[in-house]
C-alpha cells in the first residue's frame, strides 16, 4: 500500500513539474503581466516589480513603440529591481515585451 502511495505522489509531482515548465517557456501577455507584478522577477535584491514604479503600465504609454525595449526593460530589472539581465531570447522577455505592448494609455 505504501508502495502504491509513493508512486501516486511522484507521478503527481512529475505531472504538476511539466505542467511548470511547460507555462514558463510559453510566450503570452497574460505571462508577461504576471511576471511586470512579479516581485521575485531575474532574481530581484529587492521588494520590488515593474508595477512598483509602474502601476497599470504608468510611463509606459509609448514603450511600445521602442525599438530598443528588450534593452530599455533589461536596464530596469539590472537597475532597478537588482535582477539579472533577462536572455534576450527567452519567453520571459518577449511576453513582458508583449505586455508592454499593449499599454497605450487611456482613450482620448
Amino acid at each position: 500500500m505504501k508502495n502504491v502511495f509513493a508512486v501516486a505522489v511522484g507521478v503527481t509531482l512529475v505531472f504538476f513539474m511539466a505542467v511548470g515548465v511547460s507555462q514558463a517557456g510559453k510566450t503570452s501577455v497574460e505571462y508577461g503581466k504576471q511576471l511586470f507584478s512579479d516581485k521575485g522577477l531575474a532574481g530581484s535584491t529587492n521588494d520590488k516589480s515593474c508595477s512598483s514604479c509602474h502601476a497599470q503600465g504608468k510611463g509606459l504609454e509609448k514603450s511600445g513603440k521602442n525599438p530598443k525595449l528588450v534593452a530599455a526593460i533589461n536596464q530596469c530589472v539590472t537597475d532597478q529591481l537588482g535582477g539579472e539581465k533577462i536572455d534576450g531570447r527567452s519567453a520571459e522577455i518577449r511576453s513582458l515585451k508583449m505586455y508592454i505592448e499593449t499599454l497605450t494609455g487611456p482613450a482620448k
